[in-house]
């Protein structure tokens, strides 16, 4: 029997017809009337639809013929064992999946998960660096000048010459690293093993023995797991250099919020770039929203309208990879949590 593959958030036409005409060995199901409704490009959650019992039924069907599925099942995941027995693979539109295999109960190699590691690198890169230029050039102090038609002179600093800790060395720290190195900036990375991470790392170190006063900006870029959760706080913060920059494109329990928070108010960090938060949203009159010295975005630092293109791409790379019996590309390890 042929395998079904079951797509299970929104892609423009052309895209689906890609993975039909890229891959005909396999029949793709997709109905984007029983789909969540996107409210931007690549929005892989959208709005839940209001669908009939037939719709539901539909829906239901489709789980139950599903050999591969793009993206996780939008109605009710967890149940996967029993709606979809025919499931061998999900290829998820996330980097991190941990949680999400978490609560499907995914301990085992009976259904396989991939992981879309790779495919947010560059966006995510781009924005720390955008959000380290925002400190280090003092843009706020020249849009200050503008707001008050004052032309005056002055100076700012440069990455040039700076030296950064990537804590995460996987794909996304390590285009964070490629792209600072482009700058003229030292980057060194974490790894728990102590192996060589090559270019274009200087370093590898381990986060409990660098010195994080070395450094002039420091990159959260590690999955989120048991060992990574509350992984950077108080005191690591504290041991940072003054005046240095901290990015965060992990996840919010990474981090320790109110040490942040704490190293921003007292001006000993010079300023934050966060793509994520604890929780999320993040409610309203949470103290973080009027940090001083912060750039944060709600958790969309990665979605740009190249990013369905860069999803399918791997996919139909992973799906031929399955249909020849290969390793799949970014196979999550449940015991590992990424």
């Amino acid at each position: 029997m042929r395998p079904q593959v079951l797509i299970c958030s929104f892609l423009d036409a052309e895209l689906i017809k890609r993975i039909t005409d890229e891959v005909p060995q396999v029949d793709v199901i997709y109905c984007p009337e029983l789909l969540p409704i996107p409210q931007f490009s690549a929005d892989h959650w959208g709005n839940v639809r209001e669908l009939t019992s037939s719709q539901l039924e539909q829906w239901r069907e489709h789980l139950a013929n599903a050999t591969i599925m793009f993206d996780f099942d939008w109605w009710e995941p967890q149940d996967w064992r029993e709606k979809s027995p025919k499931l061998r693979w999900i290829q998820a539109t996330q980097a991190g999946v941990g949680a999400r295999a978490e609560a499907l109960g995914h301990h085992d190699n009976t259904m396989l998960i991939t992981t879309a590691a790779g495919v947010h690198a560059k966006p995510l890169a781009e924005f720390a660096l955008a959000g380290l230029l925002y400190f280090v050039r003092d843009l706020p102090a020249l849009e200050a000048r503008r707001q008050t038609e004052v032309w005056s002179g002055g100076h700012s600093s440069t990455l040039y010459g700076r030296r950064a800790l990537m804590v995460g060395a996987g794909s996304i720290g390590r285009e964070v690293a490629r792209t600072l190195s482009f700058m003229g900036v030292s980057c060194d990375g974490t790894t728990r093993s102590g192996r060589d991470l090559g270019q274009p790392f200087e370093n590898s170190v381990n986060l409990n023995d660098c010195q994080l006063e070395s450094y002039d900006v420091v990159v959260l870029s590690c999955p989120l797991t048991q060992e990574t959760r509350g992984l950077f706080g108080e005191q690591q913060i504290s041991a940072m250099k003054k005046g240095s920059i901290l990015v965060n494109l992990a996840r919010g329990p990474v981090l320790d919020q109110d040490a942040l928070l704490a190293a921003l108010v007292s001006g000993r960090l010079g300023g934050a770039v966060l793509d994520v938060a604890s929780p999320e949203p993040l409610p309203q009159g949470d103290p973080l929203w009027k940090a001083p010295n912060l750039v944060l975005s709600p958790h969309c630092a990665a979605n740009v309208d190249a990013e369905n293109t860069r999803l399918v791409e791997l996919f139909i790379k992973n799906i031929r990879r399955f249909l020849d019996g290969e390793e799949l590309i970014n196979r999550y390890d449940p015991h590992a949590g990424y």
